[in-house]
């Protein structure tokens, strides 16, 4: 995606030392999970309210996918695939035919599960005085047969709300989180380009089971948001970023972070956040 006036017109709502999201991202990834090559060679039938996808990954980060339902399409593009929990695969997959979009998913091969969640950058225009990345998530099944399904269902969850962590995603990237409320989360950088600042951001919560949560959040000041993984158990954090550099190019950008939890706040009955 070129630079053009959309990518100016954000920078001029934002203070004058903001950093840009590559300016931050580089490293970010130290803590991350290593990739798996468990998937490739297998075929993935997806099946999920807007349709079904065919996926057909490879060893060298190749996937071959075939779209049907709302909207239809195929190609060969790059993913990666990380296994989060036993038998869970975090996959990230990207479009040359569709580069302001990626599709994240949560694929638990045991319980046939899955959710999907679609980032896509929009104009200035489009966007309004929302964030620049919309998101949209899709629970569904894996397999040829949804009934196969078990276990229990992605779902929205207010289980994270009022939990304080810390992030540490390299030496040099640690972040502390507040998530607020169904809708909103706070942060503030410890350590790293950005530290001293902070913003409260729009933001989702989707529980996979016991334990292992998604988290994302789209950023107001600039084109960028997140899908992770959040695996509480084993206190690993793993995910993605897509948003628009400095000089107006497209990025999606891996991410992952040691978590530690600092807190948690309580809410009097009848004073809950939304």
């Amino acid at each position: 995606m070129p630079a053009d006036k959309d990518t100016a017109m954000t920078a001029q709502t934002r203070p004058a030392d903001w950093k840009n999201y590559d300016d931050f991202a580089a490293g970010i990834a130290t803590n991350r999970l290593p990739g798996s090559d468990a998937l490739a060679g297998r075929e993935l039938c997806l099946n999920l309210p807007t349709g079904t996808w065919m996926l057909r990954p490879a060893s060298n980060h190749e996937m071959r996918w075939t779209e049907h339902g709302e909207r239809s399409g195929s190609g060969s593009d790059w993913y990666e695939a990380v296994e989060v929990a036993p038998g869970t695969f975090f996959v990230d997959m990207t479009f040359s035919s569709r580069p302001a979009e990626a599709l994240t998913l949560v694929l638990n091969l045991a319980s046939r599960r899955v959710l999907a969640v679609l980032s896509r950058i929009r104009s200035a225009e489009e966007a309004g005085a929302e964030p620049r990345v919309r998101q949209d998530f899709w629970p569904g099944t894996l397999g040829d047969d949804p009934a196969a399904a078990s276990g229990e269902v992605p779902a929205e969850t207010r289980d994270l709300i009022g939990l304080r962590t810390f992030q540490t995603y390299s030496p040099q990237h640690t972040y502390e989180h507040t998530y607020l409320s169904s809708q909103r989360y706070a942060w503030q950088c410890l350590v790293g380009v950005q530290r001293g600042h902070g913003d409260v951001d729009m933001a989702s919560y989707w529980r996979i089971e016991d334990g292992l949560y998604l988290f994302t959040f789209r950023e107001f000041l600039i084109p960028v948001a997140s899908v992770f993984l959040f695996n509480f158990r084993d206190l690993r954090s793993t995910g993605k970023f897509l948003g628009i550099t400095g000089d107006g190019a497209v990025s999606n950008s891996p991410a992952g972070a040691f978590i530690t939890k600092a807190s948690m706040t309580f809410y009097p009955a009848g004073a809950a956040p939304v």
